[in-house]
């Protein structure tokens, strides 16, 4: 089977860890002044080390195209079928890039409708995003623009053009 496959970006783990690194001297140099703030700035940018080193670590996918769907290992646990996509949208959330998918009413995320669930829902609506969201902040870079039109041509090609446009497609 024909697929793309959009892995985490390795650049992107090394800037984490080395922006939090001035700060974790930092709290290195306050211990002997101040030994709580130290310690806490030690812990709290000491976490993007373990953070960073599995992004580094971590070959899989994040997000792969295929004639059947789209999978965002991030977003939701299983295929999302092109048939299911009615409209695509980029959106930039402070400086993180997200494509919204409008999907089908027939499919639900299966996500239980808590209070929590419908309080992030109604957050998502008030800054125009949707139900399922793919989140490109961790993916190697790429042009969201090019990838909404791909997921849009995807979604209204028949099953045998699909093989084609992922043959063609720029992505990987």
């Amino acid at each position: 089977m024909t697929e793309i496959k959009l892995y985490k970006s390795n650049k992107k783990a090394i800037k984490v860890m080395a922006l939090c690194t001035p700060f974790v001297v930092l709290g290195i140099f306050i211990l002997g002044k101040s030994p709580l703030v130290g310690w806490f700035s030690i812990a709290f940018f000491g976490l993007a080390y373990p953070v960073g080193i599995y992004n580094l670590l971590d070959k899989r996918p994040m997000l792969i195209f295929n004639e059947i769907g789209l999978f965002d290992r991030s977003a939701h646990n299983e295929f999302i079928n092109w048939e299911l996509i009615k409209d695509a949208y980029p959106i930039n959330i402070s400086g993180q890039k997200f494509i919204c998918l409008l999907i089908d009413e027939d499919f639900k995320p299966s996500k239980k409708k808590n209070r929590f669930y419908k309080s992030v829902s109604k957050l998502n609506e008030a800054i125009g995003a949707q139900e399922l969201n793919i989140n490109l902040g961790q993916v190697q870079k790429i042009d969201e623009v090019k990838l909404t039109l791909f997921i849009l041509n995807m979604a209204k090609a028949t099953k045998t053009d699909r093989t084609n446009l992922i043959k063609a497609s720029e992505l990987s």
